[in-house]
């Protein structure tokens, strides 16, 4: 076993340098090459980053498979400043552990909030601006709509728009993991801490069935699925619903859709440089254009043709669909 450990931590290592992204005036964006276990981010997007950053994604283990999307990361190379995105409200949940400098925050123009070593993203309400850094390293689990809670006891109301730190999710022992993981020297290592707490927490937790696949259907297809339908696929009335989901998210089933609508619309405009923003609208349930538009400014306050300029200019943490290329499974 420690062979086989081993041999997997020099692969990884290996991948990790290929992975190593350059500047456009060092290399073309389409002249970078990776190993094809691994996913690729955008070529377009990875030509914008600031300086050097290397890039990884991993499968979770198979317990974890159900309740996280992916285990992924960067790590900063040369000491580059890189201009770190502007979060946007969405349906996610997002956990980080900086093995470097934490991220900064801008908090409503004031002084910079420094978020902890491990800390939890639960954006619904307005906009999270990271501020620029040259000593970036995390691995950050991106959970599935809804499967957050399968590991905290927190209702969503309390986690909406703020930066919680593992300690404040799991008192003493989520504060042990955070600096464990920081302190560890090897990737393969912090992916091992990280699952293995997250199962042993997963043991614990009381599933509410119906709320889940509730999410699951409104995060799917939140153009087309109306309410009234959902409620007669989970067999309960509109109002237990919403009662569910607010004690729960902490949201409403109809502002779940609409979030689901404007994440999913962003993501691909960020995606592909080439999209329209009618199209992409559309396809999402958006009536037209002025109608994304309109709740853009209610969320973002400003239009999307200025965030999308700027955004388009920096990094961003919308990550290429699982379906686009395989991913290698994190070690248990």
């Amino acid at each position: 076993m420690e062979k086989l450990w081993t041999n997997w931590e020099k692969l990884l290592q290996s991948v990790l340098q290929a992975q190593a992204i350059s500047t456009p005036q060092e290399q073309g964006p389409c002249s970078v090459a990776m190993p094809p276990a691994y996913r690729r981010i955008d070529e377009s997007r990875a030509a914008r980053m600031s300086g050097k950053m290397r890039a990884f994604q991993f499968l979770p283990i198979d317990v974890l498979a159900p309740y996280v999307d992916r285990i992924w990361g960067w790590e900063s190379v040369g000491g580059e400043r890189v201009d770190l995105p502007v979060l946007l409200p969405g349906t996610g949940a997002e956990l980080y552990f900086h093995y470097r400098t934490p991220f900064r925050r801008s908090v409503g123009g004031g002084t910079p909030e420094t978020c902890s070593v491990s800390h939890l993203f639960y954006i619904r309400r307005r906009p999270l601006e990271l501020l620029p850094s040259d000593d970036v390293g995390f691995v950050a689990v991106r959970f599935r709509a809804g499967m957050i809670h399968r590991f905290v006891d927190m209702p969503g109301r309390d986690m909406m728009d703020r930066a919680l730190s593992a300690e404040d999710l799991w008192g003493a022992t989520g504060q042990e993991l955070a600096w464990r993981v920081a302190g560890a020297e090897a990737p393969s290592t912090r992916l091992q801490l990280i699952q293995r707490f997250l199962a042993q927490r997963l043991s614990s937790a009381a599933p509410d069935i119906v709320f889940e696949h509730a999410m699951g259907m409104l995060y799917g297809d939140p153009a087309n699925l109306a309410i009234d339908r959902l409620t007669a696929c989970v067999g309960l009335g509109r109002r237990q619903l919403e009662r569910r989901f607010a004690s729960i998210a902490g949201q409403t089933p109809v502002e779940i859709r609409s979030l689901g609508r404007f994440q999913k619309t962003v993501r691909a405009l960020m995606l592909d440089d080439s999209a329209r923003a009618t199209d992409a609208a559309l396809a999402y349930g958006y009536y037209d254009q002025a109608h994304f538009i309109r709740h853009f400014r209610e969320l973002v306050a400003e239009s999307p043709q200025r965030y999308l300029k700027e955004a388009r200019a920096r990094t961003h943490f919308y990550n290429t669909s699982r379906c686009a290329g395989a991913m290698m499974t994190a070690p248990s």
